[in-house]
C-alpha cells in the first residue's frame, strides 16, 4: 500500500482539514500501516487494530492537544502515535533510543499523560479537567478506557469523584471489546453484555420523546418515570448513578456514527452538560482476520509475516521461568489439594493456562484488580487454603498496602510468584520489576527468595509453599540458563545460600561475589577473570548471615550483584548484616541504578547497567584497583 492519504497527516490539524468522506480511506490506510509496522518490530497488535476508527474520530472532533486525551494502559495508542507526528519513527518502536510502546509525556505534547498500568485514565482526566477550570481555561478532557481496565477499583473511585461536578467537561469513552488480555471475567462484563442486548432502548427513548414533546407536562412526568423504566428495559443506570450522562452503545468502527456522536458530546460538554460516558463497541484485531480469530495470540507478537501470520516456532531448548512456574503449579496442585491459584487478569502471561484447564475449581481470575487479588488471597488463606498469587513484579506494587496490612501483618501463608522481576526489555520502565526486593524485604514476616536457574526456581517455589508465612519468589522474564528441572517437589533449607566458586587469589586480592538470583551466571563468568569466590545467596530474607560473615572474614573485598534496585536492595541487606556483626570490609553494590531504565533489548540493557559479566568484572577492577595485581597473580 502506498499510504497516499496517511502520508499527508503529520498532525491532527491536518486530519481535521480532511473532508469527512475521506476518513474511511484514512482508516483503511492507518490499519494497514499499523499491521505492517508492528509485524516488523513486534509490539501490541490486536488492541491497536481495534482502535483505528476511534482514534481518528477523537482527533478529528476534538482540538487536540488543547483538548486532553488520556489513553488507559496505552497499548492501544499506536494509531494515535502515527497520527501525531511519529509515523516515520514507528520502525524504532520499543527499541533502545526509539519511541515507547505506551504514551509518554516527554515524547509528544499529544501524550498528555504517561500510562502503561491500567485504570488510571479517569483519575488523570478528571485532574486535568479540574486543573483547567481552576485556571479559567475551557477544554474537554477525555479518558479512553477498556472494559478490562474498568474492572479495577481505581476507575470507579475516579467516577465516584467526577460525578459530583455537574458542569465539568469530562468524557469517559469505554472501549468495549469484550476482552482485556485474557477473556473477560466478572459482573461488569455481564453488565456490558446486557447493555449490548438492550440496544433497542436508545431508539425507543428517542421515539417516545418525539411523541411526547407536544405535551411538556406529560414529557416531564415521562422523564421522571424513565429512570425506573430504564432499569427494566436496559440496566444502563450503573454509569448514570455515578453522575454521568450515558450514551451508547455505538459501533466503534462506524465513523458515520462516531464522528457526529462525538461532535454532539463535545458541544454538550463545553456548554455545561457535565460528565459524559460514551460506550463504544469495538473488535480486537479488527480488519486482520487472523487477529480477529485469535486476539490473545496477536496481543503482543514478535516480528512476523502478515501474509502468513504467526507460525508455530520450534520448541525452544530452554524453558522460560514462566513455564517452570506453570509446571510447578500443576504438579504442586496435584500433590496438595489446598493449593489455589489467583491471577489479576494475567492467565497467559503468568503461565496459568494449563492450571485453569486441569484445576478449574481452584483457579481464580479476579480481573485487573491487584489490590483485591492480594486481600482475596488472604481471605482464602484464613480458611486453611494455600493461595499462590501469580503476579508480575511491577503489578504487585499496586497492592502494596494490602500486602502489608491484609497478609503480612496477619502472617498469612500466601505465596507470591513474582514474574518479570528485573528488566523486561521492550516494555520499558513501566513494566520493569526493579523494586520488589526493596519493598518486600522491609516487611515483617515476609520471606523473599531469588532462584538462580530453572531447577532452583522450582525448588524455591516448593520451599515457599511449605512455609506458614507470606513468601515471595522472584524470577525474571524469558528463558533460564538451560538447567534441567527435577520432577520431585524438593524444598531447600530456609535462609541458606551455597558456595559455587572458591578464590585462589593471594591475600590482599581476595574477592567474594554474593550473587542474588539471575545474576549468578554473569557473576561466575566475571569470577573466572577475577579469580573470585562466588556465593549463590538464594535468600534475600532471611539472609544467610553466617555465610556473609564467613565470606567477610576470608576475603578482602565483597561484591553484591542483583537485578533489582541497588537502593534498599539485597546489597543493602548485606551491609546491614555486616554492620550488625561489627565487620568493616569494603563492599561494592551492583544492581539497577537510581534511574528509570528505558526500553530495549534485555541483554543490551543489562550491559548498560554493568550487570553482564564484562560489566561486573570492570566495576570490580575499578573499585578495588585490582587490574595490575590480579594480572600479575594470574601470570604467576
Amino acid at each position: 500500500m502506498t499510504y497516499a492519504l496517511l502520508k499527508t497527516i503529520d498532525d491532527p490539524a491536518a486530519l481535521r482539514r480532511l473532508d469527512r468522506r475521506q476518513l474511511q480511506t484514512l482508516a483503511d490506510e492507518l490499519r494497514a500501516y499499523v499491521l505492517e509496522s508492528v509485524s516488523q518490530t513486534g509490539g501490541h497488535l490486536s488492541s491497536n487494530l481495534g482502535t483505528v476508527e476511534l482514534t481518528i474520530a477523537l482527533h478529528y472532533v476534538f482540538d487536540t492537544p488543547e483538548d486532553r486525551v488520556v489513553w488507559d494502559v496505552g497499548h492501544q495508542s499506536y494509531p494515535h502515535k502515527i497520527l501525531t507526528g511519529r509515523r516515520d519513527r514507528m520502525h524504532s518502536l520499543r527499541q533502545w533510543g526509539g519511541i515507547s510502546g505506551f504514551p509518554r509525556r516527554a515524547e509528544s505534547e499529544y501524550d498528555t499523560f504517561g500510562t502503561a498500568h491500567s485504570s488510571t485514565s479517569i483519575s488523570a482526566a478528571l485532574g486535568m479537567a479540574l486543573g483547567a477550570r481552576t485556571q479559567g481555561e475551557q477544554r474537554v478532557s477525555i479518558a479512553v478506557i477498556g472494559d478490562g481496565a474498568m474492572t479495577a477499583g481505581m476507575a470507579f473511585e475516579a467516577m465516584n469523584n467526577a460525578g459530583v461536578y455537574k458542569d465539568l467537561p469530562l468524557l469517559v469513552v469505554l472501549n468495549d471489546n469484550d476482552m482485556s488480555i485474557s477473556p473477560p471475567v466478572g459482573m461488569l462484563n455481564r453488565h456490558l453484555a446486557r447493555l449490548m442486548s438492550g440496544q433497542f432502548y436508545a431508539s425507543t427513548k428517542k421515539h417516545i420523546e418525539r411523541v411526547l414533546s407536544v405535551a411538556p407536562p406529560v414529557l416531564e412526568f415521562a422523564k421522571r418515570f424513565e429512570e425506573h423504566a430504564k432499569g427494566m428495559m436496559v440496566p444502563a443506570t450503573m454509569f448514570e448513578e455515578f453522575g454521568f450522562n450515558y450514551i451508547g452503545p455505538i459501533d466503534g468502527h462506524d465513523l458515520e456514527s462516531l464522528v457526529p456522536t462525538l461532535q454532539n458530546i463535545r458541544k454538550r460538554a463545553l456548554e455545561g452538560g457535565g460528565p459524559q460516558f460514551l460506550h463504544v463497541v469495538t473488535k480486537k484485531g479488527q480488519g486482520y482476520k487472523l487477529a480477529e480469530a485469535d486476539p490473545i495470540l496477536y496481543h503482543g507478537p514478535g516480528k512476523f509475516n502478515p501474509a502468513e501470520g504467526i507460525r508455530p516456532s520450534a520448541k525452544p531448548a530452554r524453558k522460560t521461568y514462566t513455564q517452570v512456574f506453570g509446571d510447578w503449579l500443576c504438579d504442586m496442585a496435584a500433590a496438595d489439594p489446598r493449593l489455589v491459584g489467583v491471577t489479576p487478569a494475567m492467565r497467559e502471561g503468568s503461565g496459568m493456562v494449563e492450571f485453569e484447564k486441569r484445576f478449574p475449581d481452584r483457579y481464580y481470575d479476579v480481573g485487573i484488580a491487584e489490590q483485591h487479588a492480594v486481600t482475596f488471597a488472604g481471605g482464602l488463606a484464613c480458611e486453611g487454603l494455600k493461595p499462590v498469587v501469580a503476579i508480575y513484579s511491577t503489578f504487585l506494587q499496586r497492592g502494596y498496602d494490602q500486602l502489608i496490612h491484609d497478609v503480612a501483618l496477619q502472617n498469612l501463608p500466601v505465596v507470591f510468584a513474582l514474574d518479570r522481576a528485573g528488566l523486561v526489555g521492550a516494555d520499558g520502565a513501566t513494566h520493569a520489576g526493579a523494586y520488589d526486593i526493596a519493598f518486600l524485604r522491609c516487611i515483617p514476616n515476609m520471606m523473599v527468595m531469588a532462584p538462580a536457574d530453572e531447577n532452583e526456581c522450582r525448588q524455591l517455589l516448593t520451599t515457599a509453599f511449605q512455609q506458614d508465612c507470606p513468601t515471595a519468589v522472584r524470577y525474571p522474564r524469558g528463558a533460564g540458563a538451560g538447567v534441567a528441572t527435577e520432577a520431585a517437589l524438593t524444598a531447600l533449607p530456609v535462609g541458606k545460600g551455597e558456595m559455587r566458586r572458591a578464590s585462589g587469589a593471594r591475600a590482599g586480592q581476595r574477592v567474594a561475589i554474593l550473587a542474588f538470583g539471575s545474576m549468578l551466571h554473569p557473576a561466575l563468568a566475571a569470577a573466572e577473570a577475577l579469580d573470585a569466590s562466588v556465593a549463590n545467596m538464594r535468600f534475600i530474607k532471611p539472609l544467610d548471615v553466617e555465610l556473609v560473615k564467613k565470606l567477610a572474614h576470608e576475603h578482602d573485598y565483597l561484591v553484591t550483584v542483583e537485578e533489582g534496585s541497588v537502593m534498599g536492595g539485597a546489597g543493602s541487606a548485606v551491609l546491614e548484616a555486616l554492620a550488625a556483626a561489627g565487620l568493616a570490609v569494603p563492599v561494592l553494590q551492583l544492581g539497577l541504578p537510581d534511574r528509570f531504565i528505558d526500553h530495549g533489548d534485555p541483554a543490551f540493557l543489562l550491559s548498560q547497567c554493568g550487570l553482564d559479566a564484562p560489566g561486573i568484572e570492570q566495576s570490580v577492577r575499578e573499585r578495588f584497583k585490582l587490574a595490575q595485581a590480579t594480572v600479575a597473580t594470574r601470570a604467576a
